[in-house]
């Protein structure tokens, strides 16, 4: 078995990936866009396309990197990348308690840095016209919806996760394929209700060095961004093994 500094930097590189090239595509397209008027109050200035196609790009981009890191990583520590998913495996004891703090620890570590690397590559632009892709509450949607979104998106999430990648039933060598997919989908789908964060992690790296740099404060939902993928992925575990769990 990895060692527990093995798995530590598995998920610290992992979530690194994640942000830097999942979180830099928003920031990108945000830059790009910078001064395209848009007709609608919903559609603000995600990209010159609009609409679907820049989610769908900024989806991919996240699809592609987690599906990558979960080949490279998934044989160390099982490829979490993400706190609600660690949460949840460990609340239906399918991880040891003695690990998660330790995972934990490199994923908001992991996106701490992945967010530094975009303000090194991106400069004070990619702070305040990206917000370094940090996700956040789009105009004409409540707390609320977010919050639902948040939690649809995580629940979709991990019940993908269980059914993939932790049942044993699962075809093999198809789990980060998958799991990108379904990432990338509920990414161009909800995107522009919430920003789909779907991870506490990837949401507070973006969040903590633009509020260090000047760049937009996300602080004060921050918490909708933590709670609700927690949420979502807990609910996930216990629906999946009520209904579909393997005998």
């Amino acid at each position: 078995m990895p060692s527990i500094v093995k798995k530590f930097v598995a998920e610290l590189v992992g979530t690194w990936m994640l942000v830097t090239v999942g979180a830099g595509a928003a920031a990108v397209t945000l830059m790009l866009a910078q001064g395209v008027s848009k007709a609608s109050e919903f559609n603000i200035g995600i990209g010159a396309l609009g609409g679907l196609g820049d989610w769908l790009a900024i989806g991919l981009a996240f699809g592609i990197v987690i599906a990558a890191a979960i080949y490279i990583f998934g044989p160390v520590s099982g490829a979490h990348f993400n706190p609600a998913v660690t949460i949840a495996l460990w609340v239906s004891k399918r991880f040891p308690i003695s690990e998660v703090i330790p995972y934990l620890v490199a994923q908001f570590a992991g996106a701490s840095l992945g967010a530094v690397t975009l303000l090194a590559m991106l400069g004070s632009k990619g702070v305040t016209v990206g917000g370094l892709g940090a996700p956040g509450p789009f105009p004409g949607i409540t707390l609320t919806g977010v919050f639902i979104s948040e939690l649809v998106g995580t629940f979709i999430l991990m019940l993908t996760i269980m059914g993939v990648a932790v049942d044993k039933r699962a075809p093999q060598g198809w789990a980060g394929w998958m799991i990108g997919l379904i990432v990338a989908g509920v990414i161009t789908t909800m995107g522009n209700i919430s920003g789909q964060g779907i991870n506490p992690a990837r949401t507070f790296g973006p969040v903590l060095v633009d509020s260090l740099a000047g760049g937009p404060n996300g602080w004060s939902v921050f918490w909708i961004y933590l709670v609700a993928p927690i949420l979502g992925a807990v609910i996930a575990v216990f629906v999946y093994d009520a209904f579909v769990k393997e005998e």
